[in-house]
């Protein structure tokens, strides 16, 4: 089992979504989060001064899966991520790490049937 963690665009939600449920992955988490890589913010006008915006906002997905489903879910957020197929400088992230277990609160199953 393997937790992915995607840092993306607030606008590229839906097509992610989208790219997803191809792939036959309907369950994530969505997050509203803040924060800066390469874009380094950016500047914005307020009452005639210019001031830097540090963190910029962005959306946290969280997708616990089994192993077959890991490349799946990373080419389908890529996919829908993409600002076009070159890419830019604040597309995203993507992070696997290794989940240990999962638990279902309504059934107590473990492990991967929890998914």
């Amino acid at each position: 089992m393997k937790l992915i963690i995607a840092i993306i665009q607030p606008t590229k939600l839906e097509a992610v979504k989208e790219a997803l449920s191809r792939v036959e992955v309907y369950r994530l988490t969505v997050m509203d989060v803040q924060g800066f890589g390469r874009q380094k913010g950016n500047a914005e006008a307020y009452r005639g001064r210019e001031f830097t915006m540090n963190l910029l906002r962005k959306i946290e997905l969280q997708i616990a899966v089994n192993e077959d489903f890991v490349e799946p879910t990373v080419s389908a957020i890529i996919e829908g991520a993409r600002t076009d197929p070159e890419g830019h400088i604040g597309d995203g992230k993507i992070f696997i790490l290794p989940l240990e277990d999962c638990v279902r609160i309504r059934t107590g199953e473990r492990g991967p049937e929890a998914i």
